[in-house]
């Protein structure tokens, strides 16, 4: 006869039974744990999806912060604006007898007539009221210049290039001059880079020479300019004093950039960081040595001879990298 089974064995298969449910429970829990411990409580792609959203939330703030701050208005890297009311036009100087001047010549490559004006370019030439005054790099042709570049006192002179926007000069003088000439007579009159008033006691160059461009592709080019350009102030100033106003695109010595003659003399300005520039145009040794035999038929520059040590009058600064606000000029 088998054994009868005792309570405790009962009691034994309970515990095993309730251990199996414990231990499932415990399973459970930790499970719970798990799920509550991890704060992404949804599917993967489901996830995926609301964090797209949310990401594209983001970017259409961002987007919208961007359109705002292209909406406002830009700061000027560079300062255009001139007080005319705190610069004194006056000139103090003496001539060799101690006279003071009675001619006033005002020059200017203006880099575009028409934007000059939008910028009220023609109040510092109203201010200026000099006697003559030569512009360079006009580009406009002369069936579209702005009336507010015929200023009233003066009689006017224009000269385009058959380029449209290219080059170009004005002239415009109080005293009419004896006669008017445009260009040099060669290949280079197209382009609309000279004018030539002959008055009783002198002449007025109002020129623009070519620029050796980037690279110096068109240095060629200047240096054929520049012969014949020599050959005809020879010529004129066998006649009588020549005057040369105007952009020579070339700084002939570290210290400066020819921008401006005055009466068989050059004007030079100064040039910022030389070192850097000896294979650029304007600076190149080629364009250098021909002023240097420019200067050496007799003319002076007038700026250096009466400011010998004055550094840093510059006529041009680059519009990159805040070029005027640091004074890095040519």
């Amino acid at each position: 006869m088998p054994p009868k089974r005792t309570p405790k064995a009962k009691i034994d298969s309970s515990k095993v039974k309730s251990g199996k449910k414990i231990d499932t429970l415990n399973e459970s829990k930790t499970s719970t744990k798990k799920r509550i411990n991890d704060t992404n409580d949804e599917p993967a792609p489901k996830r995926a999806k609301i964090e797209s959203k949310e990401s594209k939330k983001v970017n259409e703030s961002d987007s919208s912060t961007v359109k705002k701050a292209k909406n406002e208005p830009k700061q000027m890297l560079n300062k255009i604006d001139t007080n005319l009311n705190e610069i004194d036009f006056v000139c103090t100087k003496s001539n060799e007898e101690g006279k003071k001047y009675n001619l006033k010549i005002c020059t200017w490559n203006v880099s575009g007539i028409r934007a000059v004006i939008k910028k009220n370019g023609m109040d510092y030439i109203i201010k200026e009221d000099a006697d003559i005054i030569a512009l360079q790099e006009t580009k406009c042709d002369k069936d579209k210049l702005p009336d507010e570049v015929k200023l009233p006192g003066y009689h006017h002179y224009f000269l385009d290039s058959k380029k449209p926007g290219y080059c170009g000069a004005a002239l415009l003088c109080k005293e009419k001059p004896i006669s008017v000439k445009y260009g040099l007579n060669s290949d280079f009159d197209s382009e609309g880079r000279m004018i030539t008033a002959e008055f009783p006691e002198f002449f007025v160059i109002n020129v623009y020479v070519p620029n050796a461009g980037q690279k110096l592709v068109t240095l060629p080019k200047k240096l054929e300019w520049n012969k014949t350009f020599k050959k005809c102030i020879e010529e004129l100033d066998e006649k009588k004093p020549v005057i040369i106003c105007g952009d020579m695109n070339v700084a002939h010595q570290e210290i400066g950039i020819i921008i401006v003659s005055i009466s068989t003399s050059l004007n030079l300005k100064y040039l910022k960081n030389p070192k850097t520039n000896t294979k650029n145009a304007g600076f190149t040794k080629e364009e250098r040595d021909g002023m240097t035999d420019f200067l050496a038929t007799g003319f002076v520059d007038t700026f250096r001879l009466l400011y010998p040590d004055k550094e840093g009058a510059y006529t041009f600064w680059s519009y990159f990298a805040n070029s005027r606000g640091k004074d890095i000029g040519w």
